[in-house]
């Protein structure tokens, strides 16, 4: 009686797991598809280029020239950098362009200044010349001019013997008086004018005299006052 109640296998119900699929069964790992196993060797392709890559920039520099995600960020500090420089650049240019204008400005006055200058310096020279002209003209001996012979000594004849060494010389128009009113104290030749000068000179030189003053208030433009 006890061995016919034991339990078996076959005095349960059967279930689905009493009927499994046909095939191995159990813990394992399907079939992996192409991409699947080819995609570690791309991975380590495209590292080694990038390794390759970055390796190449360093040594060359054109690392610097690479444009980074955050380097946008920095561009309008740099654009302003960039503008305050460009700034400063036109402003120093204004100034230079201001201090060219003074200088040429400078320039132009000191050429006006030269200028004048040299037409003063012109004219200067020109009434220097003229002043040497003039007295040049003044220089000139005039044998026409009117000469008087004043004798104011005792000796007779005396005016007019000295008369005649002037006609001698050249002279033309010679007179010989007797003194009236003051007579100098020693011997004299007196001339009016300034263009009488070169004349009396002249005229004091021929007759051995020293003395030559000019006078005002003569009624001849020469006038020989004789003493002792």
């Amino acid at each position: 009686m006890a061995k016919q109640d034991k339990e078996t296998y076959d005095s349960y119900e059967k279930d689905v797991y009493d009927n499994p699929p046909a095939g191995p069964m159990g813990v394992h790992r399907g079939a992996r598809s192409a991409a699947s196993r080819a995609m570690p060797y791309v991975i380590v392709i495209i590292v080694a280029l990038l390794a390759g890559l970055l390796f190449w920039g360093v040594y060359s520099g054109e690392i610097n020239n690479l444009k980074m995600p955050w380097s946008s960020q920095e561009s309008p500090t740099t654009s302003s950098a960039e503008k305050s420089k460009s700034g400063e650049s036109k402003s120093k240019s204004q100034a230079d362009s201001a201090s060219g204008n003074k200088t040429d400005a400078s320039n132009a006055d000191s050429s006006t200044d030269s200028q004048q200058n040299d037409q003063n310096a012109d004219q200067n020279a020109d009434q220097n010349a003229e002043q040497a002209d003039n007295a040049t003209a003044q220089q000139v001996v005039n044998t026409g001019t009117e000469v008087r012979v004043v004798n104011a000594t005792n000796i007779t004849g005396y005016a007019q013997s000295k008369a005649d060494v002037l006609v001698q010389a050249g002279y033309t128009s010679v007179s010989a008086s007797n003194p009236t009113g003051n007579v100098p104290s020693q011997t004299v030749v007196w001339y009016q004018n300034e263009t009488d000068k070169a004349t009396a000179e002249n005229v004091a030189q021929t007759l051995g005299i020293s003395n030559v003053q000019q006078s005002d208030g003569l009624v001849t433009p020469i006038v020989v006052v004789l003493l002792d």
